[in-house]
């Protein structure tokens, strides 16, 4: 594989990452908007059923977790890319930045992307985790034995997971070739 493929490959891949980790921002920013305070907006009617305040609490430190991982993850992706894009152009490099850049460190590179990828995955492991409180919120706690909480609850910590474990397995497997 060539330089140019190899690298071009790599800005794709990153951009990919940026794209979706700014999706599930938004879905975040959106979650962050949801008042789990607001008695309205609960389809519980169980009071036994009721969600403690730490689970409200618990939907807004996941979100705010899954943001800072989701940022994380974007920011070492793009300065990824400017690496890649500035040792591409000598236009603008200084005599030393030059031998620094000329060459992009594929192992370095591949962390990079490694360390990116993991980002993500926590992002969205801790954006599973206040899903799952807002089902709680909104249908009543596992605790209780909502029958509807369970419905919405069990597809998502099979599904989530699975893809993630997926994502994982081509992440690790591009990692070693």
């Amino acid at each position: 594989m060539s330089s140019s493929s190899f690298t071009c490959l790599h800005i794709t891949a990153l951009d990919a990452i940026v794209n979706v980790n700014s999706l599930f921002t938004l879905a975040v920013f959106i979650g962050l908007s949801f008042n789990p305070n607001d008695p309205s907006n609960n389809l519980n009617t169980n009071p036994s059923c009721t969600p403690t305040t730490a689970i409200a609490q618990n939907l807004i430190a996941f979100h705010v977790y899954s943001f800072s991982s989701f940022l994380f993850s974007s920011l070492i992706a793009l300065a990824l890319k400017q690496a890649i894009r500035l040792s591409r152009t000598h236009s603008f490099h200084y005599p030393h930045a030059v031998e620094f850049l000329d060459h992009i460190n594929r192992t370095l590179l591949r962390l990079g992307m490694l360390v990116s990828a993991l980002g993500s995955v926590f992002g969205c492991g801790f954006l599973m985790l206040a899903l799952v409180n807002v089902v709680q919120i909104k249908l009543g706690t596992l605790a209780c034995g909502s029958s509807y909480a369970y419905a919405a609850v069990v597809p998502l910590l099979i599904l989530v997971p699975i893809a993630l474990l997926i994502y994982l397995s081509l992440v690790f497997y591009a990692f070693t070739r």
